[in-house]
Protein backbone atom coordinates (compact mmCIF):
# COMPACT_ATOMS: atom_id res chain seq x y z
CA UNK A 1 0.00 0.00 0.00
CA UNK A 2 1.61 3.38 -0.62
CA UNK A 3 1.97 5.99 1.77
CA UNK A 4 2.09 9.45 1.57
CA UNK A 5 5.44 10.90 2.96
CA UNK A 6 5.02 14.34 1.96
CA UNK A 7 3.10 17.10 3.72
CA UNK A 8 2.76 19.03 0.10
CA UNK A 9 0.51 15.88 -1.08
CA UNK A 10 -2.44 17.70 -2.70
CA UNK A 11 -4.70 15.64 -0.16
CA UNK A 12 -2.96 16.59 2.68
CA UNK A 13 -2.98 20.34 1.69
CA UNK A 14 -6.41 19.94 1.14
CA UNK A 15 -7.41 18.45 4.55
CA UNK A 16 -4.99 20.71 6.43
CA UNK A 17 -7.18 23.61 5.33
CA UNK A 18 -10.00 21.73 7.46
CA UNK A 19 -8.26 23.28 10.43
CA UNK A 20 -9.93 26.77 9.76
CA UNK A 21 -13.91 27.32 10.18
CA UNK A 22 -14.58 28.65 5.98
CA UNK A 23 -13.12 25.82 4.76
CA UNK A 24 -15.08 23.19 6.95
CA UNK A 25 -18.22 25.19 6.16
CA UNK A 26 -17.01 25.03 2.38
CA UNK A 27 -16.36 21.12 2.04
CA UNK A 28 -19.00 20.13 5.10
CA UNK A 29 -15.79 18.10 6.50
CA UNK A 30 -14.10 18.10 9.74
CA UNK A 31 -10.82 16.58 11.21
CA UNK A 32 -10.93 14.37 14.71
CA UNK A 33 -8.28 12.67 16.24
CA UNK A 34 -7.78 9.89 18.16
CA UNK A 35 -9.09 5.92 18.55
CA UNK A 36 -11.95 6.92 21.07
CA UNK A 37 -13.28 9.97 18.73
CA UNK A 38 -13.04 7.65 15.53
CA UNK A 39 -14.81 5.01 17.18
CA UNK A 40 -17.49 7.05 18.41
CA UNK A 41 -17.88 9.17 14.61
CA UNK A 42 -17.76 5.01 13.35
CA UNK A 43 -20.85 4.44 15.47
CA UNK A 44 -22.39 7.57 14.69
CA UNK A 45 -22.34 6.91 10.94
CA UNK A 46 -20.20 10.09 9.88
CA UNK A 47 -16.32 8.80 9.53
CA UNK A 48 -15.90 9.03 5.83
CA UNK A 49 -11.85 8.07 6.19
CA UNK A 50 -8.58 7.33 8.65
CA UNK A 51 -5.15 8.60 8.39
CA UNK A 52 -2.90 6.48 9.94
CA UNK A 53 0.76 5.62 10.36
CA UNK A 54 0.04 1.76 9.81
CA UNK A 55 -2.99 -0.12 9.24
CA UNK A 56 -6.45 0.51 10.80
CA UNK A 57 -9.23 -1.69 9.92
CA UNK A 58 -13.12 0.45 11.28
CA UNK A 59 -14.87 -0.30 8.19
CA UNK A 60 -13.96 2.96 6.26
CA UNK A 61 -10.92 3.86 3.63
CA UNK A 62 -7.59 3.94 5.64
CA UNK A 63 -4.96 5.69 4.19
CA UNK A 64 -1.10 5.43 5.29
CA UNK A 65 0.91 8.31 5.95
CA UNK A 66 4.52 9.34 7.37
CA UNK A 67 4.67 10.65 11.26
CA UNK A 68 5.45 13.93 9.39
CA UNK A 69 2.31 13.95 7.64
CA UNK A 70 0.22 12.90 10.86
CA UNK A 71 1.69 16.02 12.42
CA UNK A 72 0.77 18.29 9.99
CA UNK A 73 -3.09 16.97 9.92
CA UNK A 74 -3.05 17.13 13.88
CA UNK A 75 -3.81 19.95 15.88
CA UNK A 76 -2.13 19.09 19.13
CA UNK A 77 1.39 19.04 20.28
CA UNK A 78 2.63 15.18 20.50
CA UNK A 79 2.98 13.01 17.83
CA UNK A 80 -0.36 11.74 16.00
CA UNK A 81 -1.04 8.36 15.46
CA UNK A 82 -5.20 8.45 14.04
CA UNK A 83 -6.60 11.66 11.73
CA UNK A 84 -10.51 10.81 11.04
CA UNK A 85 -12.04 12.44 8.24
CA UNK A 86 -16.02 13.18 9.30
CA UNK A 87 -18.88 14.71 7.33
CA UNK A 88 -20.97 17.13 8.87
CA UNK A 89 -24.23 15.65 9.19
CA UNK A 90 -28.05 16.70 9.80
CA UNK A 91 -28.69 16.19 12.94
CA UNK A 92 -31.41 13.72 13.81
CA UNK A 93 -34.26 15.05 15.79
CA UNK A 94 -36.11 12.51 18.59
CA UNK A 95 -38.04 13.89 21.69
CA UNK A 96 -36.75 15.12 25.05
CA UNK A 97 -37.37 16.58 27.85
CA UNK A 98 -34.16 18.72 28.95
CA UNK A 99 -32.82 20.89 26.66
CA UNK A 100 -29.51 22.84 27.41
CA UNK A 101 -28.93 26.25 25.05
CA UNK A 102 -25.74 28.13 24.92
CA UNK A 103 -26.22 31.69 24.38
CA UNK A 104 -22.72 33.28 22.65
CA UNK A 105 -20.31 31.00 24.32
CA UNK A 106 -16.91 31.50 23.25
CA UNK A 107 -14.28 28.97 24.69
CA UNK A 108 -14.19 25.49 22.76
CA UNK A 109 -13.33 23.75 25.61
CA UNK A 110 -16.60 25.20 27.66
CA UNK A 111 -18.14 24.26 24.80
CA UNK A 112 -16.87 20.69 24.90
CA UNK A 113 -17.13 20.08 28.42
CA UNK A 114 -20.76 21.33 28.50
CA UNK A 115 -21.63 18.59 25.35
CA UNK A 116 -20.18 16.29 27.83
CA UNK A 117 -22.12 16.90 30.16
CA UNK A 118 -25.41 17.22 28.30
CA UNK A 119 -24.88 14.04 27.10
CA UNK A 120 -23.68 12.58 30.44
CA UNK A 121 -27.08 14.03 32.23
CA UNK A 122 -29.93 13.37 29.78
CA UNK A 123 -29.86 16.83 28.05
CA UNK A 124 -29.92 15.30 24.25
CA UNK A 125 -30.86 18.68 22.76
CA UNK A 126 -28.79 21.19 22.54
CA UNK A 127 -29.80 24.80 20.78
CA UNK A 128 -26.47 27.29 20.32
CA UNK A 129 -27.12 31.14 19.51
CA UNK A 130 -25.53 31.95 16.42
CA UNK A 131 -22.74 33.45 17.98
CA UNK A 132 -21.18 30.57 19.73
CA UNK A 133 -17.96 29.38 18.89
CA UNK A 134 -17.94 26.42 15.72
CA UNK A 135 -19.04 23.35 16.85
CA UNK A 136 -16.25 21.65 14.59
CA UNK A 137 -13.48 23.53 16.52
CA UNK A 138 -10.64 20.91 17.44
CA UNK A 139 -11.11 21.64 20.83
CA UNK A 140 -14.84 21.33 21.34
CA UNK A 141 -14.69 18.00 19.28
CA UNK A 142 -11.12 16.85 21.87
CA UNK A 143 -12.97 17.88 25.29
CA UNK A 144 -16.47 16.61 23.75
CA UNK A 145 -15.03 12.99 24.01
CA UNK A 146 -17.54 12.30 21.18
CA UNK A 147 -20.74 13.40 22.88
CA UNK A 148 -21.13 15.98 20.11
CA UNK A 149 -22.07 12.73 17.64
CA UNK A 150 -24.72 11.22 20.33
CA UNK A 151 -26.72 14.68 20.91
CA UNK A 152 -29.44 17.07 18.83
CA UNK A 153 -27.85 20.41 17.91
CA UNK A 154 -29.26 23.01 16.56
CA UNK A 155 -28.07 26.48 15.58
CA UNK A 156 -30.83 29.16 16.63
CA UNK A 157 -32.15 32.45 17.31
CA UNK A 158 -32.48 31.79 21.10
CA UNK A 159 -35.06 34.86 21.59
CA UNK A 160 -37.06 33.28 19.11
CA UNK A 161 -36.67 29.36 20.47
CA UNK A 162 -37.38 30.27 24.15
CA UNK A 163 -40.64 31.65 22.94
CA UNK A 164 -41.25 28.25 20.58
CA UNK A 165 -40.29 26.04 23.74
CA UNK A 166 -42.72 28.37 25.66
CA UNK A 167 -45.84 27.13 23.66
CA UNK A 168 -43.91 23.32 24.01
CA UNK A 169 -44.85 23.80 27.81
CA UNK A 170 -41.11 23.71 28.43
CA UNK A 171 -40.47 25.65 32.04
CA UNK A 172 -37.20 27.92 31.17
CA UNK A 173 -34.59 28.63 33.13
CA UNK A 174 -32.03 31.22 33.06
CA UNK A 175 -28.79 31.11 35.19
CA UNK A 176 -27.87 34.67 35.95
CA UNK A 177 -26.94 36.54 39.31
CA UNK A 178 -30.02 38.74 38.94
CA UNK A 179 -31.91 40.56 41.61
CA UNK A 180 -34.64 37.57 41.36
CA UNK A 181 -32.42 34.45 41.11
CA UNK A 182 -33.28 31.24 43.07
CA UNK A 183 -30.68 29.59 44.70
CA UNK A 184 -30.58 25.93 42.80
CA UNK A 185 -31.20 24.39 46.03
CA UNK A 186 -34.53 25.80 45.85
CA UNK A 187 -35.13 24.72 42.20
CA UNK A 188 -37.68 22.00 41.28
CA UNK A 189 -37.16 21.01 37.91
CA UNK A 190 -39.87 20.31 35.64
CA UNK A 191 -40.36 17.21 33.60
CA UNK A 192 -39.87 19.70 30.19
CA UNK A 193 -36.92 21.70 31.61
CA UNK A 194 -34.83 24.23 29.09
CA UNK A 195 -31.38 25.67 30.80
CA UNK A 196 -29.77 28.52 29.18
CA UNK A 197 -26.36 29.40 30.01
CA UNK A 198 -24.76 32.66 29.01
CA UNK A 199 -21.31 33.91 27.54
CA UNK A 200 -18.24 33.57 29.59
CA UNK A 201 -17.69 37.41 30.20
CA UNK A 202 -21.20 39.10 30.21
CA UNK A 203 -23.35 36.46 31.16
CA UNK A 204 -27.05 36.64 29.48
CA UNK A 205 -28.15 39.55 28.52
CA UNK A 206 -31.54 41.10 30.23
CA UNK A 207 -33.98 40.70 27.38
CA UNK A 208 -33.15 36.71 27.67
CA UNK A 209 -33.24 36.41 31.01
CA UNK A 210 -36.66 38.09 31.45
CA UNK A 211 -38.43 36.03 29.28
CA UNK A 212 -37.47 32.74 31.20
CA UNK A 213 -39.79 31.58 34.08
CA UNK A 214 -37.22 31.42 36.50
CA UNK A 215 -33.08 32.18 37.12
CA UNK A 216 -31.21 30.41 39.21
CA UNK A 217 -27.70 31.09 41.26
CA UNK A 218 -25.39 28.07 42.63
CA UNK A 219 -24.58 28.62 46.46
CA UNK A 220 -21.21 29.00 47.22
CA UNK A 221 -19.21 29.62 50.36
CA UNK A 222 -16.61 31.48 48.52
CA UNK A 223 -16.56 33.54 44.96
CA UNK A 224 -19.63 35.08 43.15
CA UNK A 225 -19.71 32.75 40.16
CA UNK A 226 -17.91 29.51 38.19
CA UNK A 227 -16.97 29.17 34.75
CA UNK A 228 -20.05 28.63 32.90
CA UNK A 229 -18.97 25.02 32.16
CA UNK A 230 -19.25 23.91 35.66
CA UNK A 231 -21.61 25.99 36.43
CA UNK A 232 -24.17 24.43 34.17
CA UNK A 233 -22.56 21.00 34.56
CA UNK A 234 -23.75 21.16 38.13
CA UNK A 235 -27.04 22.33 36.96
CA UNK A 236 -27.73 19.85 34.93
CA UNK A 237 -26.85 17.04 36.82
CA UNK A 238 -29.47 18.39 39.72
CA UNK A 239 -31.84 18.57 37.10
CA UNK A 240 -30.84 15.26 36.23
CA UNK A 241 -30.83 14.08 39.83
CA UNK A 242 -34.23 14.96 40.46
CA UNK A 243 -35.78 13.89 37.35
CA UNK A 244 -34.29 10.18 38.45
CA UNK A 245 -36.15 10.70 41.74
CA UNK A 246 -39.58 11.09 40.28
CA UNK A 247 -39.72 8.49 38.08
Amino acid sequence: MEIIQSTANKTIKNLVKLHQKKYRDIENKYLIEGEHLIQEAKEAGVLKAVYSLSSYDVGVKNVLCSQEVLNKLSQQNSNAKLIGVCKKDETPTFPCDHILILNDIQDPGNLGTLLRSAYSFGFQKVILSENCVDLYNSKVIQSSQGALFHLQIQKRNIEQWIQEAKEENYTVYATALHDHSKYLNEICFQKKTALILGNEGCGLPLSLIEQCHECIKIEMAAFESLNVSIAGSICMYKAFIQQDQTE
